[in-house]
């Protein structure tokens, strides 16, 4: 009875999570599975002619329905950090010799710097599809599948880097304190 209350005593929820490795774009879990997916570049569909959006829409309709194994839709927000754009503003400020140019330049600044501040959170939202298998050949068929029918949609993506696989678990295990999480949900 006392490694029950030893294994439940972690005060850390990573320490629950049956992960062995992060590589080759893939979680390795304890259990010899993997999880790996797709990340997918983001595209407003709102700024198309109604045609293509409606296009878009109904071949991603298709895309989802052709998906016969589970997996997690994943919204993560990824902090961005703008501080060499800062740097490079700062710059072009010091290197111009118009009035004019040196204004546009500090309202630039100015704004860069608004959106540093605690009142705004500046973040990247990346969009992943992620599934569990154990075969190697299967996770390969499944993310050449995805890759190719979402090109059909006319969205790109790619699969998940280990960077990419790091921010999602961040996102779940740090509390909120440098990163948020929009959602996850399982399908």
């Amino acid at each position: 009875m006392a490694k029950k209350n030893d294994e439940i005593s972690s005060k850390w929820s990573e320490d629950w999570v049956p992960l062995k490795n992060i590589m080759n774009g893939m979680i390795e879990l304890e259990n010899g599975e993997y999880v790996t997916g797709i990340k997918i570049a983001p595209r407003n569909i709102f700024i198309m002619d109604a045609g293509t959006r409606d296009n878009v829409i109904y071949q991603l309709q298709n895309f989802y329905n052709s998906i016969n194994f589970e997996f997690w839709l994943v919204v993560a927000d990824r902090p961005v950090d703008i501080n060499v754009y800062l740097s490079q503003l700062q710059i072009l400020y010091n290197n111009a010799t118009n009035a004019v140019t040196r204004k546009l330049i500090s309202q630039d600044i100015n704004k860069a710097n608004m959106f540093m501040s605690a009142e705004y959170n500046v973040v990247d939202t990346e969009y992943y599809i992620l599934f569990k298998e154990k075969k190697m050949d299967v996770i390969q068929k499944r993310l050449h599948s995805m890759i190719s029918n979402l090109a059909n949609c006319g969205l790109n993506s790619q699969q998940t880097s280990n960077n990419d696989l790091r921010v999602i678990l961040d996102n779940f295990f740090n509390g909120g304190v440098s990163t948020t999480f929009s959602g996850m949900v399982s399908i």
